[in-house]
């Protein structure tokens, strides 16, 4: 069963590829959050994804998932004065 997260399957698949690397899981994720719906909660996509999927620990995929949930320092502006 494919989560309604993944309408076009994209995620689906990168967990069927032997041997996907991490650059290639990144690529299909970053195409993965371009399609989602505008209004989307990408959080809450991940999530739900995450749950479907995370038994595969070992898939670079999973990691990248926990990666986008995983709260991040402000990028810094400007420079230093």
């Amino acid at each position: 069963m494919q989560p309604s997260h993944d309408p076009k399957g994209l995620i689906r698949e990168s967990y069927r590829i032997e041997g996907i690397s991490d650059a290639e899981c990144r690529s299909i994720l970053i195409d993965w959050a371009l399609s989602l719906p505008q209004g989307q909660d990408q959080r809450e996509a991940l999530k739900s994804l995450l749950d479907h999927y995370g038994a595969e620990t070992a898939h670079p995929m999973t990691a990248l998932l926990r990666e986008g949930l995983s709260p991040r320092a402000p990028a810094r502006r400007g420079r230093r004065r």
